[in-house]
């Protein structure tokens, strides 16, 4: 069972590793590259195409969750064991912080880097990319993660078609950062956050708190939401599905 475990911790890890690497590494790398630039748009594919990728490479796994608010999101919807949470958390964290360091060995072979261009850190107030304050940096957070975590359980739900779910939750991850981008450079995602707030330090570590406690409110509350309205309940009495009741487990 250990054995087992620390394959799926593994998995995390390195799926964690590619979409902070991969994702950041587009905002630093690429997304204002003379000429080709890829803005917004590509920034936030390229979050995107790391989940996709991930999830058909280790969804069968880990489950490819690669976020502490998704693990949080499934074990209060009672997709996930609660005694792993924290292993999950850690390994995130690990290849977030892991993925950020490549990043920046990377990023700083450059003659002209400089961290005080963010890094990919997100931020509000002067450090929203958009201007945009702290209590609408958090709101923003909450509703968003909550959205993503309620996209995974439907698509990953056993009434859903499975070859599909990675797809959903790719183009979902998308489409939060298009909308989020401008406000906190998106986060819903406490690992994504982790990673290059290490390395800018200062006021990125110093704001790191509402990129932990917004995004798992948002994804446990989506748990709970969707384990409540739309979670079957079988009967124990008679085996009929009630639709909308608290299964027991799953």
């Amino acid at each position: 069972m250990e054995n087992v475990l620390a394959k799926r911790l593994a998995a995390e890890t390195l799926g964690t590793f590619w979409l902070v690497f991969g994702g950041c590494g587009s905002a630093v790398l690429a997304a204002a590259f003379p000429n080709v630039g890829i803005g917004l748009l590509g920034v936030s594919l390229a979050f995107g195409l790391t989940v996709l990728t991930m999830a058909y490479a280790i969804g069968h796994i880990s489950g490819c969750h690669l976020n502490p608010a998704v693990t949080v999101g499934l074990a209060t919807g009672r997709r996930f064991p609660a005694n792993e949470v924290l292993p999950y958390v850690l390994a995130q964290v690990i290849g977030g912080a892991a993925g950020a360091g490549v990043l920046y060995l990377i990023a700083s072979g450059k003659a002209d880097f400089s961290l005080a261009s963010g890094f990919a850190a997100n931020g509000y107030g002067e450090h929203s990319p958009g201007g945009y304050g702290m209590g609408a940096a958090f709101l923003a957070e909450v509703v968003l993660t909550f959205m993503f975590l309620m996209i995974i359980m439907g698509a990953t739900d056993s009434r859903a078609r499975p070859e599909m779910a990675g797809v959903a939750i790719g183009l979902a991850l998308t489409l939060i950062h298009l909308i989020g981008i401008p406000v906190t450079n998106l986060s819903v995602n406490p690992a994504r956050s982790t990673g290059p707030a290490l390395f800018v330090g200062g006021w990125a570590l110093a704001q790191l708190w509402l990129f932990w406690v917004a995004p798992l409110l948002g994804g446990a509350l989506a748990g709970a939401v969707y384990n409540a309205l739309f979670t079957p309940h079988v009967e124990a009495t008679t085996g009929t599905v009630q639709p909308g009741r608290t299964a027991a487990a799953g």
